[in-house]
């Protein structure tokens, strides 16, 4: 009960720091005359490829505290990206009637989602043989 209770509490911890950063950047970009919610596109396509480097480097390169990937993983970047505003916003552009920008937005966010974490960890990768000296 203790080791749960630990990594939740990482979880939150790390949840609020990574909620703080996304709100940061959404106040960053507010006033965004076109409507479309660019600075949640980014949020999400970048934190996806947080993700993948990360969990490369954590996996494959290290032996991490067990409390770091939940941390870092869940909490900071699950806290930095926000498919929950996705889907509202998806929402919020077809109650104004822009369907068209509504599709392009649900199509393309989790395409580059998936694109971006793939991304991530084969960069992570690259990097990762570039420094060992190897060529796979």
């Amino acid at each position: 009960m203790r080791k749960q209770l630990q990594i939740m509490g990482v979880i939150a911890a790390g949840g609020v720091l990574g909620a703080q950063a996304r709100y940061g950047i959404d106040r960053l970009s507010a006033g965004n005359p076109s409507g479309i919610p660019w600075a949640t596109l980014a949020v999400n396509a970048s934190g996806c490829l947080l993700i993948g480097m990360l969990m490369v480097v954590l996996l494959e390169l290290t032996a991490p505290h067990r409390l770091l990937r939940p941390f870092l993983g869940i909490g900071v970047l699950g806290g930095f990206t926000t498919f929950s505003a996705y889907a509202v916003e998806v929402q919020e552009l077809l109650t104004d009637g822009r369907a068209l920008a509504a599709l392009g937005y649900l199509a393309a966010t989790p395409v580059l989602a998936v694109a971006f974490c793939w991304a991530g960890a084969a960069l992570a990768r690259t990097v990762i043989n570039h420094r060992r000296g190897g060529h796979r």
